[in-house]
């Protein structure tokens, strides 16, 4: 048996998925308390959620 496992997800990874959550999150509620929509707060936060998941990888080396 191995004592130090290897990560499920590298360093790097979990700092683009941390900050993806957190903008969806940030977009969906700014577009909430504006719209009064959770349909239109839902879709927002996850278009803003894919937006930075494809762009931070490349920001982030």
């Amino acid at each position: 048996m191995d004592d130090n496992p290897a990560p499920l997800l590298s360093q790097r990874a979990a700092i683009i998925l941390t900050m993806a959550v957190a903008g969806g999150i940030g977009v969906g509620v700014l577009t909430y308390s504006s719209e009064r929509s959770l349909a239109k707060a839902a879709i927002a936060g996850l278009v803003a959620f894919g937006t930075c998941m494809m762009g931070l990888p490349s920001l982030i080396g």
